[in-house]
């Protein structure tokens, strides 16, 4: 029997564990790799090139709707399910715009991953059941079609990287080493990204990042006991992202 293979990305590692011990129950499902950032994931995925990636959405260096984006483009075989708390009309549908196969939310992924990773490594789509519902009322609706998109779609790619590690905290020469460029290169995509969002100051930058799901909002993390078996989390991060 051929396995399907695939790569884990989440910056939680009890939910890489757990994500690990649902998919490695079944017999045909094997998973190849782990990665704890949407940088590093991009990376695995085109040296393992799996035939199915789990996305987390709020990661460090590269969120998940950017790091799926680097997958479609480099490893046009692999399959994309975004594995996430967030089950907003806007992040299903930015998550489908970045050209994910699957949309599993975090509550139910212990009953439907196993089942949503078969799917779309056979090329089928795949929703868990509140997302697939949330779509079929976004769908049947005029205003869905036109749902808000927010300033973050008039940004690049590179703005929306550096957004991310401006709102995690980053130093411009922290940026420019984690990117690969000058700080005046940084500088210049910091700018030109306040400037379209009509912001002035890091604090408001950091604002529209936890806003956009960029990056977590500590405020709102919970635990999902049906995940961590209810092991409480001895640390402040837990597993909601």
């Amino acid at each position: 029997m051929k396995q399907t293979t695939i790569l884990i990305i989440d910056d939680h590692q009890m939910m890489r564990d757990a994500l690990s011990t649902i998919i490695s129950q079944q017999k045909d499902l094997k998973v190849v790799g782990q990665a704890s950032d949407g940088r590093e994931g991009a990376e695995k995925a085109a040296k393992l090139k799996p035939d199915v990636v789990t996305l987390d959405i709020a990661m460090p260096n590269l969120n998940g709707l950017d790091a799926a984006r680097h997958i479609r483009r480099r490893s046009a075989s692999t399959r994309i399910i975004l594995l996430s708390a967030y089950e907003d009309d806007l992040f299903i549908q930015h998550a489908l715009e970045a050209g994910v196969d699957g949309f599993v939310s975090k509550k139910s992924a212990a009953d439907v991953l196993a089942g949503a990773v078969r799917q779309v490594a056979a090329g089928m789509k795949a929703f868990s059941p509140a997302v697939k519902k949330r779509l079929e009322q976004y769908e049947k609706t005029e205003g869905g079609r036109k749902l808000m998109r927010r300033k973050t779609d008039t940004l690049t790619e590179r703005e929306i990287e550096v957004l991310q590690l401006v709102a995690e905290g980053n130093a411009n020469k922290q940026m420019a080493d984690k990117l690969g460029i000058s700080m005046k290169t940084v500088e210049k995509h910091r700018q030109s990204a306040m400037n379209k969002l009509h912001i002035h100051d890091t604090a408001g930058l950091t604002r529209y990042a936890i806003s956009a799901g960029l990056v977590e909002n500590p405020s709102q993390l919970t635990m999902h006991p049906v995940l961590t078996g209810g092991i409480a989390p001895s640390k402040s991060k837990t597993a909601k992202s």
